[in-house]
């Protein structure tokens, strides 16, 4: 079975063309010392394509340093040298600045880089770089519920990638066990509760539904087993470290749901409903990477999973109230 990203073009395997050698003119290779845009003699230049190199370098290099302070104001002097049509290196010194912003406790700012980069955002691979960004940023500041929605539309737009499914799915487990800690009102269930009113909108009460313990304990269980289903796919065609990270994460999964602990029923409903589309044909048709955002259909996690799950009746006869066990 042909698994997404795992086949080659019949074009590699052509024969080779005739080539007629054409001999080279001699040139001088450019020496570089290392880390030779650190020297300030790097800006003597009125190249502006080789002061944003110099700046971009600078950047990167103090990242991996972990200085982002100096990392921030490089990348913010080399925005200035980026060319307009230069949407490439712009997207990802955005980015940059962007995850510099979260390192250092700069939540807004951080939020408004990463909406600068929605805005200009034209094809998928764009999107997917953005909601992986914003995941990031919700994490470091403990926006559970925005963390959430981001990861759900991750999973609607790579619907076929265990991992994102495998991080919602650790992302519902900690709340659940958060709220459970806590008692039977988190800080977030608390706060929608205290803002429901006689004249709430719909939307408003459908929110407020979604932080019930018993709908994030089936969301938590709906995301184990779709992990463990694609994983169990693509490890036929993987080896080496590549199997053995699925294999861990495979028995982390199972652990993950033993702990949640669903009726045999459940399980196999869910199951049902969340195999549904792991067919080989429908899986090569909604493989989008790359399109334009302009001609990409993406149906939301809610149409595409969530209502035929609770279409399922599991809530009815499982759900926390049946003694989950959410002890590590």
């Amino acid at each position: 079975m042909e698994i997404l990203g795992s086949t080659f073009d019949d074009s590699v395997f052509c024969e080779a063309r005739d080539r007629v050698s054409v001999s080279l003119s001699s040139y001088d290779a450019k020496l570089c010392e290392p880390q030779w845009f650190c020297e300030s003699a790097a800006l003597d230049t009125d190249d502006s394509l080789e002061k944003q190199r110099v700046f971009k370098f600078r950047g990167d290099l103090a990242v991996r340093q972990g200085k982002y302070q100096i990392a921030l104001d490089a990348y913010s002097i080399c925005l200035e040298w980026i060319a307009d049509n230069n949407l490439t290196i712009r997207r990802d010194v955005l980015e940059g600045m962007a995850r510099c912003c979260t390192k250092l406790g700069q939540r807004d700012k951080a939020l408004h880089l990463a909406d600068l980069l929605s805005k200009e955002a034209s094809n998928t691979c764009h999107l997917i770089g953005l909601l992986l960004l914003k995941v990031s940023i919700y994490q470091h500041f403990g926006a559970i519920g925005s963390k959430m929605s981001s990861l759900q539309q991750l999973c609607s737009l790579l619907p076929f990638n265990p991992w994102h499914w495998y991080n919602l799915g650790q992302t519902y487990l900690q709340l659940l066990e958060s709220n459970r800690a806590m008692g039977s009102c988190s800080p977030q269930r608390c706060e929608s509760a205290g803002e429901q009113k006689d004249g709430e909108t719909a939307e408003q009460q459908e929110e407020a539904a979604e932080l019930d313990e018993d709908r994030i304990w089936l969301k938590a269980c709906t995301c184990f087993i779709r992990t463990r289903l694609l994983l169990r796919i693509l490890r036929q065609q993987q080896s080496s470290f590549v199997l053995q990270r699925s294999e861990s994460v495979l028995q982390t999964t199972e652990e993950a749901l033993q702990r949640l602990n669903p009726k045999e029923t459940t399980l196999q409903a869910l199951s049902e409903v969340m195999s549904e589309d792991l067919i080989p044909e429908k899986m090569r048709e909604d493989y989008q990477d790359g399109e334009s955002l302009a001609s990409v259909c993406v149906q939301s996690f809610r149409e595409r999973w969530w209502n035929k799950i609770l279409q399922t009746g599991v809530l009815e006869t499982d759900g926390c109230q049946h003694q989950t066990d959410t002890k590590s």
